[in-house]
């Protein structure tokens, strides 16, 4: 999932994903300028690349939620998701270095609360990877920010990028909706709705910790949350030593390179592109479904994609147009 890493506010983060953090207000505001000799070309390039790190992420984030559902097999979707948020935390909690005293129990309620929405978010989102195909579960996912971006926005525009991504689910459903396992359909709008919690609490912790410490310790205990339904979904093969090198691969995928990826992004794109660009993570779905997990969508199921990612990104425009 879809699926932790930067908000800057529920306008210009409502189509964030998983992978987002607190950090994004202060990587974002960080140097953008032109500098003395660097000109606006300078900083067109500098843009462009920046653009390829966060497409880069993308299809990272997507391609370890393709490799996660290979591994359903041997360990379960809650095993899975087990192993990944607890390699996720153990890296973010050694490379960050979080300070755990000197916190009020205010701070501490807002750290549980996004923990516990990472934690619920990643285990809804596996749980439907593993009942329906990737894109189409990204795509249903990506309702909850959606409606989150409308809402907060509170502009008449942004009712016609509801209809729009209501369109888009339409022509999902008229192409073969009724095909897809409804649990599956389910779990991926229950993952949307945690998506949406997932946003407000990141904001709230990025305004009371600073970089990405309250992420970091978030993530703690979303590994905390899902550790006991892994062990009892899975037992004893999350011991294996193939499925726990792989886990750690889908941590690194997942979570790692994207993070990284997309802190060098930050510190040179502005919030409201950064978020259109994450629109396009069913695009990336679909692309890693196909390619990995051999999932494939006719002409009608594409363009329903298409439509959500665009009600998507014009929401997010509408949205920091304010």
């Amino acid at each position: 999932m879809t699926h932790a890493d930067r908000p800057a506010g529920a306008d210009a983060t409502a189509a964030l994903p998983e992978s987002a953090a607190p950090e994004a207000a202060a990587a974002v505001s960080a140097t953008r300028g032109t500098g003395p000799d660097g000109g606006q070309a300078g900083v067109s390039r500098a843009r462009l690349g920046a653009v390829g790190l966060v497409i880069c992420s993308a299809m990272s984030l997507q391609f370890g939620s393709a490799v996660a559902a290979t591994l359903f097999p041997r360990a379960g979707a809650l095993g899975v998701v087990a192993l990944r948020l607890i390699f996720s935390a153990l890296i973010m909690l050694a490379v960050c270095r979080p300070k755990v005293r000197g916190h009020s129990r205010a701070d501490w309620g807002v750290v549980i609360g996004l923990g516990v929405a990472l934690g619920t978010m990643n285990s809804l989102f596996y749980q439907a990877i593993d009942r329906i195909p990737l894109g189409a579960a990204v795509t249903l996912e990506l309702l909850g920010p959606l409606t989150l971006s409308v809402v907060a926005s509170r502009r008449a525009l942004s009712w016609l990028w509801a209809g729009l991504a209501l369109a888009g689910v339409y022509l999902l459903g008229s192409s073969g909706f009724d095909k897809l396992d409804v649990a599956g359909v389910a779990f991926a709008l229950a993952a949307g709705a945690m998506w949406s919690a997932y946003i407000v609490f990141n904001a709230r912790t990025g305004a009371r910790f600073p970089g990405v410490d309250g992420l970091a310790l978030a993530m703690g205990v979303a590994a905390l949350v899902s550790a006991p339904l892994g062990v009892a979904d899975a037992g004893a093969a999350l011991l294996d030593p193939v499925t726990l090198g792989l886990g750690a691969a889908v941590a690194v995928l997942s979570s790692g390179l994207p993070y990284t990826l997309e802190l060098f992004a930050l510190r040179r794109l502005p919030a409201a592109t950064f978020a259109v660009l994450m629109s396009l993570m069913p695009v990336a779905a679909t692309t890693a479904g196909f390619l990995v997990l051999d999932q494939s969508f006719g002409p009608v199921e594409l363009v329903a994609i298409a439509l959500v990612v665009a009600a998507s990104m014009g929401a997010v425009r509408t949205g920091s147009a304010r």
